[in-house]
């Protein structure tokens, strides 16, 4: 009885140990999901604002400037879906090296819907 108690317990426990590190596996890649874009500055002054900006597939940009002109340039694209503060949601493809003007617009998010990373340049002016 105390073998087979023992067996029982031998592979019960490395079970549950395996299925815990899967749970926090698959938390660990929610959170990267959910993940917001932080901007990466190279130049700034009273005039233009230019950075590359990067989304992982999932992650979400929820500081555009969309008060301000933008000239925006693919470094390696994807698809974005906007949405609009008013419920209005709009799906945008980059192509690796197009080159866009944004005018002012209403505010809005941007998610990475896609399954690779898309990678931006943008000269914003102020």
């Amino acid at each position: 009885m105390k073998k087979s108690l023992g067996f029982l317990v031998g592979i019960v426990v490395p079970a549950f140990i395996m299925a815990g590190s899967m749970t926090n596996s698959a938390v660990a890649q929610e959170k990267a999901a959910k993940a917001t874009v932080k901007p990466k500055v190279l130049l700034e002054n009273d005039k233009v604002r230019v950075y590359e900006i990067a989304w992982k597939p999932g992650a979400e940009n929820t500081t555009i400037a969309s008060s301000a002109y933008r000239i925006v340039r693919a470094l390696k694209g994807g698809t974005i879906r906007r949405n609009f503060a008013d419920g209005k949601k709009e799906t945008v493809v980059w192509k690796t090296g197009q080159v866009r003007m944004n005018e002012p617009s209403q505010a809005y998010t941007a998610t990475n819907i896609g399954k690779t990373e898309i990678h931006l340049y943008v000269v914003q002016l102020k």
